[in-house]
This record gives C-alpha cells, structure tokens and sequence, in this order.
C-alpha cells in the first residue's frame, strides 16, 4: 500500500470511529449524569451543616416520624424529648376564644393537657392570643408543613414546667395582654396578672428547646429566660426589629446555675442589644452570625459566666457600638473578675470583645464550636423551614 493510500485509509476509518466515540462518550455522561441525578433525588437536594439540622433536616421521612426530631436536642437542652411517646394532637382551629374553656382543636386546649402531646397544624394559620398561652410539661409545638404565626396578640409562657420543644413558628408582634382567669393545666383554671408581652416566657423551667423559629417586633423580650429556668437551648433561629432582644437571668439566687446555649441563630440589623444579656449562670453563645447590632451584641450583670466561640460579629457603622459587649451596674474593677471568654470569633467591620476573668470550663453539654464551615452556612436555613411531605426539609 502506498503512502497515500494509507493516508486515506486511515483517515476513512477516523471519520467511521469519530460518531461511535462521541456515541459512547455522552452515554458514559449520560449514565454518569443519570446516577448523580439519582443521588440528588435522593438527598432532595438538601444540605444540612450544623450539627443540630444534620441530625434531621434530610430526611425525606420526616413527617412519619416527627418524633424524630427529640432526639437532635445539643447544647444544654440536650434530652429534651417534649411531647416524644404522645399522642398527635392537630390544630385544625386558629381561635383562641375562651381561655378558660378552649375549644378541641384550638392550640390552647393542646397545650393545656396533662400528658405528653405532640402538637402539629392541619393548614397555614395565624393565631392571635388573646391572653398568655401556658404550657404544661412534655409538649412539642411542632410547626413544620404548614405556615404557622402566633402573632398581634399574647406569647407563650413555659412557666414551672419541664420537656418543651418549640420548633418552626414564626412569633412576631407581641403585645401586652390583660390578665384574668387563664387555663394552666387539663383541670385547672387560675388568675393571671397581665402579660408583659414576650415572645416566649421561660420561667423557672427546665429542658426548653426553641428551634427554627422567628422572633420580631415585641413589647418586652423576644426570648426570656428567668427565675431559675435551666437548661435551655435556642438555636436555628432568627431575631429582627427589636430592642431588648432576650435575657438570660433577671438576678434571682435561683438562676447562680442556670446554664443556656444559644447557636445557629441569626441576629439581624435591626436588633438593638441583649443578643443576649445575661445576669447570672453560665451562657455558651457558639456560632451565631450577628449583624450590625445598634447598641451592643452580648451583655452582662451580676457577674454571669459566657464562653463566645466561633460566632461571626459584624459591627454597625456607628462608631460609638463597635464593641460586642457590654457590663452593665458594675465597676471596672468588679466585671474583671466575670469570666468572658472569645474563641475563633470573627470580628469585623471594626468590632471588638473585651475578655475578662479566667477560662471558662467547658462541659460535656456544650456544643463544639465549628471552625472549617463559615458561620454564614451554619446558619443559613434559620427561622422556619418550608417542609413538605415525602420531601427533605
């Protein structure tokens, strides 16, 4: 054969091979495309990051096994189980007509009962309290799939109990309420002195989880935890429009122990201070995002115990509030003593975190500060979720 010949030949048999490579090589991408498009199904697309949400949120099963979701509590509420081994009880009414007496299917009469419950909503619905909903122990308000605002009326008020889950509500416009003759328990009925108008009253109470929710525009206190309330954890949440955004402790002798964690959340542009302020007891603040606070992030009184870690403080653009915390009603020579610790915090736009004190020990409780995944996707599925059957949230 000659050189020429040759040439051609070859060159046919290259144009014949060329469509049976590219033939080949998209159904090699294809099959490669079709099982990473079979792994996405599987997943739902869903990514998770923090500890708490890697625990649950990727589950397409969620709504079969709600009760799932009590065994993902960390940081000092860890083994709160709320309502775990009660019945499903369903909100299919939003009114809150009578206090005293509340009608089957309202939220009121749920939360009123004297056993474990756990507590879901049939539809989207806006529940305006007319006075300060109690809960009694071993609840879980649990608002995922639907669309659920406690909202232009009273908050709720876990007051002397134990076992509490509150997860995906949104609590949003909170006013002063009258007191009056108020249902607290399944039997029982007593008067009440005129709410102050928090979002959500802890209130000599233990095992609380708040979880995914959204807080904005109240009368008093977004978040409070008082009078002895202990192990508390606060996560997954977001706080907008508001002054005195929570307080951990009001100086009581039962709160020298009260021990609270609050993670994952985001504190937006519009919160003034108190995100939180604390007045006795141990704080872990651990990888919370803040944003430009108007007065100042983390504050104290009465010498409270605060482990900072891992949070990222973005300060306003007001010079006079670059500083992330604050000691109130005390001398310098007195909060030197408190013991303020900052570990792998980020600090910008100018920000500062004056320590003072010693180390603050950790506990086998606390949740481990993350450091290899930015703050900002901890955090980024805090407040309500949109959960739909069958899929991840």
């Amino acid at each position: 054969m000659g050189k020429a010949s040759f040439i051609l030949s070859f060159t046919h048999a290259f144009v014949f091979m060329v469509p049976l490579i590219l033939a080949r090589t998209i159904q090699d991408e294809g099959s490669t495309l079709g099982a990473n498009s079979t792994r996405r199904e599987l997943h739902g697309g869903c990514e998770a990051f923090n500890k708490i949400d890697k625990c649950w949120r990727c589950k397409a099963d969620w709504a079969e096994n709600r009760q799932a979701l009590a065994d993902c509590a960390l940081g000092f509420a860890k083994g709160t189980t709320g309502g775990k081994g009660g019945e499903i009880y369903e909100v299919t009414d939003p009114s809150d007509d009578d206090a005293v007496n509340p009608k089957p299917g309202t939220l009121r009469c749920g939360v009123t009962q004297d056993r474990p419950l756990w507590i879901i909503f049939k539809k989207d619905m806006v529940i305006k309290l007319k006075h300060e909903l109690v809960i009694t122990s071993d609840k879980t308000i649990d608002g995922r799939g639907a669309c659920v605002q406690i909202a232009n009326g009273a908050g709720l008020t876990v007051m002397k109990v134990k076992n509490v889950i509150i997860h995906g509500i949104h609590i949003h416009h909170i006013k002063e309420t009258p007191g009056g003759i108020i249902k607290d328990s399944e039997k029982h009925s007593g008067p009440r002195a005129k709410s102050d108008g928090d979002g959500i009253c802890i209130f000599g109470s233990c095992k609380v989880w708040v979880d995914h929710c959204t807080f904005d525009h109240g009368a008093d206190g977004l978040v409070d935890v008082t009078m002895g309330g202990t192990d508390v954890t606060i996560s997954n949440s977001i706080f907008n429009d508001h002054d005195k955004v929570m307080l951990l402790g009001v100086g009581n002798e039962l709160e020298k122990n009260m021990k609270v964690t609050v993670a994952y959340n985001k504190f937006g542009s519009g919160c003034v201070q108190r995100l939180p302020r604390c007045r006795c007891g141990l704080t872990q603040v651990v990888n919370n995002d803040y944003n430009k606070w108007q007065m100042y992030a983390i504050g104290g009184t009465d010498k409270p115990t605060i482990l900072s870690q891992g949070n990222r403080f973005v300060a306003p653009d007001n010079k006079q509030y670059k500083q992330v915390t604050r000691r109130a009603e005390a001398t310098e020579a007195e909060w030197k003593t408190w013991n303020w610790k900052s570990e792998h915090d980020i600090l910008l736009n100018g920000a500062f975190f004056i320590p003072s004190g010693g180390d603050v020990p950790t506990t086998p409780e606390m949740i481990p500060v993350e450091t290899k995944i930015p703050v900002e996707k901890l955090t980024q599925c805090a407040g309500p979720l949109k959960c739909s059957p069958g899929k991840p949230c």
